[in-house]
């Protein structure tokens, strides 16, 4: 069996007869508005897509930046990026920071409604001088042209802001609907590697809206509750993959048994 990837397992599925709370992750709420038979499939029936692979260096520009802002955060004083883009703000201490930040941890929730407990594993919080709190999340990446927010595909990135936001709103915290991308853009222009990549960082200001949080996760609730799987969706590939895998294994077992 592969190391990487357990086609069928036994935990964190969830089973409406139980009364015990379900742990429901922002990336979970993500992967029901992409498409809500891959999240049945996985939540319900316990198959998850194929798992893609870790983007180390992400991880390593992740984990510096957190260092750098910490930094800050112990001497109470704001990042020079804070200065230089005008935001009037510091690194925001908190007893549960650590666990806000730990992976299959983070920020969390109960939401009675639907028995599920929301989780969200956030980047960074800054806080404000009135004591809004500044949801902060960290992107890396490499190209030519200026980062920005305005790729369709990054609309992945703005909810997850919002369910960030949502969480700590939750939680009974004063939160800013603008929030920050600190994004690191690795500079490939360099006339030599010499053992180091270095970093163009932007900060983009995002003004979110958590509004459909809310009903999201009482529609994914209602999904988990029905015994039919959901309609492929024509947009996912991973439910085009498998139609078309089904579509010709059948085919090839009907040309296989006109030859018995």
């Amino acid at each position: 069996m592969s190391q990487y990837y357990n086609p069928k397992r036994t935990r964190n599925i969830f089973d409406p007869k139980s009364s015990e709370p379900f742990r429901l992750s922002r990336s979970k709420i993500d992967r029901f508005l992409e498409c809500p038979r891959c999240f049945y499939l996985d939540r319900r029936l316990g198959v998850d897509r194929p798992p893609g692979f870790p983007f180390s260096l992400n991880s390593a520009v992740d984990k510096l930046l957190k260092k750098e802002f910490d930094i800050h955060r112990t001497n109470k004083s704001a990042h020079p990026l804070m200065t230089e883009y005008g935001i009037d703000a510091i690194p925001y201490s908190h007893p549960e920071l650590d666990k806000w930040r730990e992976n299959f941890v983070g920020v969390q929730y109960l939401h009675e409604p639907t028995n599920f407990i929301i989780t969200g594993a956030i980047d960074d919080v800054w806080v404000d001088p009135s004591g809004s709190l500044i949801v902060v999340d960290y992107k890396a990446t490499s190209k030519e042209a200026e980062v920005s927010l305005d790729a369709d595909w990054q609309i992945g990135y703005k909810r997850q802001m919002e369910v960030y936001q949502w969480l700590l709103r939750a939680n009974g915290f004063s939160v800013s609907n603008r929030g920050y991308f600190v994004y690191c853009n690795g500079d490939a222009d360099k006339e030599a590697f010499d053992g180091k990549l270095e970093f163009d960082v932007t900060v983009l200001p995002y003004d979110g809206n958590d509004d459909w949080v809310e009903k999201t996760i009482k529609a994914a609730r209602v999904c988990l509750d029905k015994s039919a799987l959901p309609e492929a969706n024509a947009q996912c590939d991973y439910c085009r993959y498998r139609d078309a895998v089904v579509a010709v294994s059948q085919t090839q077992s009907t040309k296989q048994s006109s030859l018995l």
